[in-house]
């Protein structure tokens, strides 16, 4: 199966971002086209299945043994919906995936048929905390969200990260979030 570089979503959004309305300080200044040295902030593409993607999800939570023809159908599925903005940073000296993050659209009927977008995923390796990566992926997101025209957008998170998704301006909602699992 041929693994390539195309990328999930057009990179040209990420670069479009009005990155002076974001209002998170970074010091040293990083941003989606200066992440750092030697780093690569982008969407997804396939050959990120050998570049680590999997071993960086599973720093977050079970991954489940994934083959690489069911990583290539899902990264069809996503890319087809055109819903999906799974961005990455790549250290280009290790050649490896060092962050990622989702924002997934979803079209409602609620709010005149509007968009609502929802962060999910967020982990930067064990490694790389510390470089602001977090951060630059959370702000890029919610700043693509908007750019999209999302209404709100979402997020869960556990109760110790609570902190650190306010200086983004996210806070908690009247709305209790619940589930139903069917499997772990």
């Amino acid at each position: 199966m041929l693994l390539d570089e195309s990328p999930l979503f057009d990179p040209s959004l990420l670069l479009e971002l009005d990155w002076n309305s974001n209002t998170v300080p970074f010091s040293p200044p990083i941003s989606p086209s200066s992440p750092g040295d030697d780093l690569v902030l982008r969407p997804l593409c396939t050959a990120d299945f050998n570049r680590g993607f999997y071993k960086i999800l599973s720093e977050l939570t079970k991954t489940g043994e994934v083959t690489l023809e069911q990583f290539v159908s899902k990264f069809k599925h996503m890319k087809t919906t055109g819903d999906y903005y799974v961005v990455v940073v790549e250290d280009t000296n290790l050649g490896q995936i060092i962050a990622t993050a989702t924002l997934i659209i979803e079209h409602k009927f609620i709010h005149s048929c509007a968009k609502r977008g929802r962060v999910e995923e967020v982990v930067v390796s064990d490694e790389c905390r510390g470089k602001q990566l977090g951060k630059l992926l959370l702000s890029t997101l919610s700043l693509l969200s908007k750019s999209l025209n999302c209404y709100k957008t979402t997020l869960e998170c556990a109760p110790k990260n609570v902190a650190f998704y306010q200086k983004f301006g996210y806070g908690a909602s009247d709305e209790t979030y619940m589930q139903l699992r069917f499997f772990d």
